[in-house]
């Protein structure tokens, strides 16, 4: 079925798998644990804010030194980190040892992938497919697989409720048992990088270039102008990260954590589909008019939902977004290694990553202080939805007429 797939990007998909199982439970219950051993909503804001600043400071990282440390050994590294930072969770309730953890492991609770792992990742993945037309498809694929995955872990962020019934466990001491999860599961990544190839690699001779000439000019200008519009995306993002979204709707609804994890995974089945959706859109009218055209629809029912009355309208509009909010992440991955040379690709995805995870990282924090000084429980889903328009707008203007250098391929 995919054998046009080498082993190499099988590998890379069965690392993503794990990882993202991983996330999908840890997105959802993090903000509220932190609420339950007695964090308040700044500080709550702060912890997300630093496994955020992290994405930023591993992706920079891996942005100009993974191409000459070596892709595998970066990745291993930054497994190694994911599993040590659930170990502190787990260990200890002193906010600053979790904040160091925050800063220091992988830990995601944005309910989509932002970290260092991704930007590496995104960087090899053309050169495990023998045939160029399948580009769109193996980043569809990728993020599919990834969000299955996440769906399951979500499912999986009931188990503490479970645990309280059946053995009499304190509502803390059950969402611990996750963090033990999280750390076995980052060992298995590790384990799953250690088979990689060298074919993964870039050659010697294309990884000669300074540091500071990495990017031709060209490149240099339009991987600019992307991060500069993919920042103010994120940002937005930051608003509505899926572990504010779920503390929303256990603040507004008293939604259990059992109900919160049935929401966010249909929603994760959702997605993931719509990534399949999304590069046969793609193949027929292009990856920009396919990352715009189907945000713009998402971001009006993201508004929507910070309004809707009733819980079940807020599901209603919640679930409809989700089923189109993530159609320009393959289309978005697709386009930025299409524009570029190969040995520019760790880098300008990299780049692109830091703007996006750099943005990002403020929001959380500031979502805190608008939560406490408004009283408008649907701040986050406005400024969210709202600059995401601006953003969808900006980029058709400023990338409807740059084409992918690869024929026959979408742009």
């Amino acid at each position: 079925m995919i054998d046009w797939l080498s082993n190499d990007g099988k590998i890379i998909l069965a690392a993503r798998v794990t990882r993202t199982f991983a996330y999908g439970f840890l997105s959802i219950v993090l903000a509220i644990y932190l609420k339950l051993i007695g964090f308040d909503d700044i500080l709550i804001g702060l912890v997300l804010a630093a496994t955020l600043v992290n994405s930023v400071i591993f992706t920079l990282l891996a942005s100009f030194y993974a191409d000459r440390l070596g892709r595998r050994k970066m990745l291993i590294i930054y497994a190694a980190l994911m599993s040590i930072s659930g170990s502190i969770f787990l260990a200890t309730d002193n906010y600053l040892a979790l904040v160091a953890a925050a800063l220091i492991g992988t830990i995601n609770v944005t309910g989509s992938e932002t970290g260092a792992f991704l930007s590496i990742e995104q960087a090899l993945l053309p050169q495990t497919v023998n045939d160029a037309r399948k580009r769109n498809t193996v980043f569809a694929l990728y993020n599919m697989t990834g969000t299955f995955a996440m769906s399951a872990g979500i499912l999986l962020s009931g188990l503490p409720a479970i645990l309280q019934q059946q053995f009499g466990l304190s509502q803390i001491e059950a969402i611990k048992s996750l963090f033990i999860l999280y750390s076995i599961l980052g060992i298995i990544v590790l384990a799953i990088y250690f088979m990689l190839s060298k074919k993964i690699e870039l050659a010697t001779g294309e990884i000669t270039k300074p540091l500071t000439q990495v990017l031709s000019p060209k490149t240099k200008k339009i991987v600019g102008k992307l991060s500069g519009l993919f920042a103010v995306d994120s940002f937005a993002g930051g608003f509505v990260i899926q572990s504010i979204v779920s503390f929303w709707f256990f603040t507004k609804f008293g939604v259990d954590l059992t109900t919160l994890s049935y929401i966010f995974s249909v929603a994760g089945v959702l997605t993931a589909f719509s990534f399949l959706a999304a590069a046969r859109i793609a193949d027929r009218i292009g990856l920009i008019n396919t990352m715009v055209f189907t945000h713009i629809p998402s971001n009006i029912l993201l508004i929507l939902v910070g309004f809707a009355p009733t819980l079940p309208l807020a599901i209603a509009f919640y679930l409809g977004r989700m089923a189109l909010s993530q159609m320009d992440v393959p289309t978005r991955q697709s386009y930025i290694v299409s524009v570029v040379k190969e040995e520019e690709r760790t880098a300008s995805a990299g780049i692109t990553n830091i703007s996006r995870n750099t943005a990002q990282a403020v929001s959380p924090s500031l979502t805190g202080y608008i939560l406490q000084a408004l009283p408008l429980l649907s701040a986050p889903f406005v400024l969210g939805g709202m600059l995401k328009i601006v953003y969808d707008i900006a980029l058709y203007v400023n990338f409807r007429n740059i084409k992918s250098s690869e024929k026959n391929i979408g742009d």
